[in-house]
């Protein structure tokens, strides 16, 4: 997708580093960093640099090959993959590429376990680019189906980022309205300000401003009061795991969306690639929700009058904070899963009819 009209990946191999858009200064400052070891790559995921499940899964595959490239020892590598396993908990496809490279890597001469990485990293972040453009294509159906009723501006609700920032190309659930952008059907988007870090604002609209699409940032909580007012045509979100039930977990506060779009009649779509799909856990109990520090509630960051990045203090010094990073919603609450093999119910029937 382009940012001042160049076209980027969130992440790729160059010169021997891995290269990738620093999350944290966006929307105020665009730059890009070197991942040079994989307890950079670490670290990046951590202080979230990258963020986003396919996003994250993809730098832990690089992240794996750069420690192939540091120490090509199998004791090294397993560590390595640990380390990146326990960096975010939550999104399923951390884990998933980790444990799909060190399959492909097991039993490989330690002479060709590099390129066998790098190839095999490209190729998740690859195949992760066209599952998203694939949602898109899937997900543009629903999109076209009620601008041929309205005849109007589809007015689509979603919360957090679960755009190109989020996954390697195209996003999750942004890749569906960048289809019907792209083929004409006139779109504004009601973009979630996503507290605690802002994500909506400062990427998702940074994101849809980037390619001229219409888009209006609202505070969390006025999700509901605009579908009250009919001023919501549906809501389309991302997942960092859903289970095989077709329950979502998802950045906090997207059950609270579920439940005013289901007690409005708004179409509540949840876009995911398989990757993201957790088919071992069955109850939303035992997915680990990560508490991340309080800081990301008590400080914000925005320019000052220097056009320099300040953070600054919100809340009474004395006060104290909880700041999970994700809720689950009942799949009851999903009106359906917008895959790269189409669109299921949000039940295990109805992922084992795309899933055989």
């Amino acid at each position: 997708m382009r940012i001042e009209g160049k076209e980027y990946r969130t992440i790729w191999f160059e010169n021997n580093v891995v290269k990738i858009i620093d999350q944290t200064k966006l929307p105020h400052q665009f730059s890009i960093k070197e991942l040079k070891t994989v307890n950079d790559a670490i670290n990046a995921i951590k202080i979230m640099e990258v963020r986003g499940a396919p996003l994250i899964g993809g730098t832990a595959a690089y992240g794996l090959a750069l420690a192939v490239q540091e120490n090509n020892d199998l004791e090294f590598i397993k560590k390595s993959a640990k380390e990146l396993i326990q960096s975010r908990p939550t999104a399923i496809n951390l884990k998933w590429a980790v444990d799909r490279m060190i399959k492909k890597l097991t039993g490989i001469n330690s002479d060709q376990l590099l390129n066998f990485a790098l190839n095999e990293a490209k190729e998740i972040c690859d195949e992760d680019e066209k599952f998203c453009e694939n949602i898109g294509i899937n997900g543009l159906k629903i999109i076209e189906e009620i601008y041929n009723k309205k005849k109007d501006t589809v007015n689509i609700l979603t919360h957090c980022n679960a755009g190109w920032l989020a996954t390697i190309n195209w996003g999750t659930a942004t890749s569906p309205i960048y289809h019907a952008h792209k083929k004409g059907i006139p779109v504004h988007v009601w973009v979630d300000e996503t507290r605690p870090r802002n994500q909506g604002a400062n990427l998702t609209s940074y994101e849809l401003n980037e390619e001229e699409i219409p888009n209006t940032i609202i505070a969390d909580n006025t999700g509901g009061i605009l579908m009250q007012r009919g001023e919501v045509d549906m809501c389309i979100v991302g997942t960092d795991r859903t289970l095989s039930n077709g329950d979502v977990c998802n950045k906090i506060g997207t059950y609270l969306k579920a439940l005013a779009a289901n007690d409005n009649n708004v179409p509540f779509y949840v876009a995911l690639p398989s990757s993201t799909i957790d088919w071992d856990i069955k109850d939303a109990k035992e997915i680990p929700i990560e508490e991340r520090n309080s800081e990301e509630l008590s400080h914000v960051e925005g320019i000052d009058e220097n056009n320099e990045i300040k953070k600054v203090l919100i809340y009474p010094t004395k006060s104290k904070a909880m700041n999970l990073a994700f809720d689950v919603t009942p799949a009851k609450y999903v009106t359906g899963l917008i895959t790269e093999r189409g669109i299921s119910e949000a039940s295990l029937d109805g992922l084992r009819k795309l899933f055989k």
